[in-house]
């Protein structure tokens, strides 16, 4: 049994939810699923626009910002990170991480990253022998997205 709230996580926000109730930018626990080794694989919703909303982002911007998470979290968390993808409504991510689900060590990796973000002279990994779209990136429009985002950090917990 995981104990949501000893994580950081309010357990009645765990779990698929309304997505018109859903408040951007967030982190979410969608799920956590124990595995028969004792490992636990958490996957974690990094909402960055409001569902339905009209704010979606751009393919330009979740690509340019998915290359970032995909080097910060990997950076970060080495030992924790398998993966990240773009959600297909293009209002976030899902971020999928191995025996880590405090709440406090994924906003403060995820804060690092964003910081990086506004820091960066280049996307990562946008070469040609790196990415199947290369052309299709912005860092202006990737620090635009992170300036946006963590200027609502202390609002990261309201998720409905």
């Amino acid at each position: 049994m995981i104990d949501y709230e000893a994580l950081g996580w309010p357990a009645g926000t765990v779990g698929e939810l309304d997505h018109r109730l859903l408040k951007a930018p967030s982190v979410k626990l969608r799920a956590a699923h124990p595995c028969s080794g004792g490992d636990v694989v958490y996957c974690i919703d990094l909402r960055l626009r409001r569902p339905n909303a009209d704010a979606c982002l751009s393919s330009t911007e979740s690509h340019s910002i998915e290359h970032f998470l995909l080097e910060g979290f990997q950076r970060l968390m080495p030992q924790q990170f398998i993966g990240i993808g773009v959600m297909g409504c293009q209002t976030g991510f899902y971020l999928t991480l191995r025996n880590e689900g405090r709440r406090t060590a994924i906003e403060a990796a995820l804060d690092a990253i964003l910081q990086g973000v506004l820091e960066a002279h280049a996307v990562p990994y946008a070469r040609i022998d790196q990415c199947g779209n290369w052309q299709n990136h912005s860092l202006a429009r990737a620090q635009a997205v992170a300036s946006e985002v963590l200027a609502q950090r202390s609002a990261w917990r309201e998720i409905a």
